[in-house]
């Protein structure tokens, strides 16, 4: 079994063809969770999930959408420039509490720090301030419901890690999509954080190092799709059922088998997000 503990087929990417795209994931006995990443598309993660028994949900703000633009998105790693509409949500506490308390959401998410996507002409400090000030809502928030929480953090791992110490989250979580070095990667696993793994590891060789310093107990596995398709097939809209080639790229890097990778990432999703 395999568990993409980070997927976003609430996105309007599978508006036409979602129900194919799970039911492809559930052909391989898979489990997924799915990701909220501002109110509507959690409400529609906690639907989708009360649908399929395999699928679960996370629910959470993510800090992109504090301020409403058009987020242009591209980097090295990506084929094409992505637009991302960012709504300017006004988070409400109440709101996001009787979301998260649905028994088929297993965490908080995905939410936390975005200082990679200010633009020219941004007020940085202040966007910044109210990003921490969100986040420690959600923390809050999942210490009241005692989940755990599924972290976003781009250029802001050192910042990350003072509000995690500072304000202490009680059942833990996923830093997602991670893509620092293992030394800073060393810092969450201490704090009792998994690594979440996608795609991007696929890409060539930068990620090699981390996957061997990294035991495979402090990781768990996912692809962020519709985003961060794994190499081989780059330039395609990514789906849960090539979370696979992520964990055979960490089998390849630690000489595992993938049966092995597997059975130990999936244990490890169990753990952290409580299945």
């Amino acid at each position: 079994m395999l568990i993409d503990t980070h997927a976003h087929l609430n996105f309007h990417a599978y508006k036409k063809d979602a129900d194919e795209v799970v039911k492809r994931a559930l052909e391989k006995e898979m489990l997924v969770v799915n990701v909220g990443s501002q109110y509507s598309t959690s409400v529609r993660a906690i639907e989708m999930a009360k649908k399929y028994p395999q699928l679960f949900a996370a629910v959470g703000l993510h800090p992109i959408h504090l301020k409403k633009r058009i987020v242009k998105h591209r980097d090295s790693e990506e084929l094409d420039e992505i637009e991302i509409p960012a709504n300017g949500e006004d988070f409400n506490y109440q709101k996001y509490l009787e979301l998260v308390k649905e028994e088929k959401v297993v965490a908080v998410g995905e939410v936390g720090l975005d200082y990679h996507h200010l633009e020219t002409g941004d007020n940085a400090e202040d966007l910044k301030r109210k990003q921490k000030e969100i986040f420690l809502e959600f923390i809050k928030l999942s210490n009241e419901v005692r989940k755990p929480i599924i972290i976003h953090c781009w250029d802001a791992y050192e910042e990350l890690l003072e509000i995690l110490k500072s304000s202490p989250v009680d059942k833990k979580g996923i830093i997602h999509s991670f893509i620092g070095n293992y030394k800073t990667a060393r810092k969450f696993i201490d704090s009792g954080f998994k690594i979440g793994l996608n795609g991007i590891i696929t890409y060539g060789i930068s990620y090699d190092r981390l996957i061997k310093e990294t035991e495979l107990k402090d990781i768990v596995i996912e692809t962020d799709c519709p985003y961060l398709t794994p190499g081989p097939h780059k330039g395609e809209r990514n789906e849960p059922i090539l979370v696979e080639l992520v964990a055979q790229k960490i089998a390849d890097i630690k000489g595992l088998t993938l049966a092995k990778v597997a059975e130990i990432t999936t244990q490890n999703a169990k753990a952290v997000l409580g299945f």
